[in-house]
């Protein structure tokens, strides 16, 4: 199911009121994302062909155990830092979404080794935009969670996580496999944990609550 940007809206009104986040800011990143990336090898959904069978890799903790007892299968979207350690095990992403926090250095790798990159822009991550946006050299989709344009798209959802599943389900994926979740206890690195627990509420609401029911979501027992 395309989640249409009249479909997101009301819910990233509420993500915004959630957290008191600026669309002012969202927007003024986007616009700042589509400034530096203009001259970057940009395509269009046209170019982008998903099986229908997708596996979204998240960075839980618990990804590497994941990965272990049940093998990916389709086509392989890793989320953020998890890039560098399914890379690790052997496993190599085609498409990596990011909002360029995190292990930056494994997803400008898979970049250069052909991965579609789909870059978010947003209010918190302006310089990380000045900083690395340049570095993905491969294929590259342009995001914001706010207003979409002829170059900046929005396919709905909050975290690289459930952002990634948005992104499997506008591309007609109907089986997909979410290996590295944990939507109760996030890892120790990064945010403060009353944020990622916050954060993770959010994704598994987006995951689940706005799936189509012709979409089957697996996760590992």
């Amino acid at each position: 199911m395309r989640m249409l940007p009249e479909d997101w809206e009301p819910i990233y009104k509420e993500i915004v009121d959630d957290f008191g986040y600026s669309r002012a800011s969202d927007e003024s990143s986007a616009r700042l994302l589509k400034a530096v990336m203009m001259n970057s090898d940009l395509i269009s959904d046209d170019d982008i062909v998903l099986q229908k069978c997708v596996t979204v890799f998240g960075s839980s903790d618990g990804l590497e155990k994941d990965i272990t007892s049940t093998a990916p299968r389709g086509t392989l979207i890793a989320s953020g830092s998890s890039v560098g350690r399914v890379m690790e095990a052997g496993i190599v992403p085609e498409i990596v979404v990011t909002d360029l926090d995190g292990d930056i250095g494994p997803q400008i790798e898979a970049s250069k080794n052909g991965a579609i990159t789909f870059i978010l822009a947003h209010g918190d991550n302006a310089d990380l935009v000045q900083r690395y946006a340049q570095d993905f050299l491969g294929p590259i989709v342009l995001t914001t969670q706010s207003r979409p344009d002829n170059i900046v798209s929005n396919y709905g959802g909050f975290t690289d996580g459930d952002r990634a599943v948005c992104i499997a389900r506008h591309f007609g994926a109907k089986n997909i496999l979410l290996l590295g979740f944990d939507f109760d206890d996030p890892s120790e690195k990064g945010a403060d944990r009353f944020t990622k627990k916050k954060k993770l509420r959010w994704a598994k609401k987006i995951i689940f609550d706005h799936n189509d029911p012709g979409v089957a979501i697996e996760m590992p027992r």
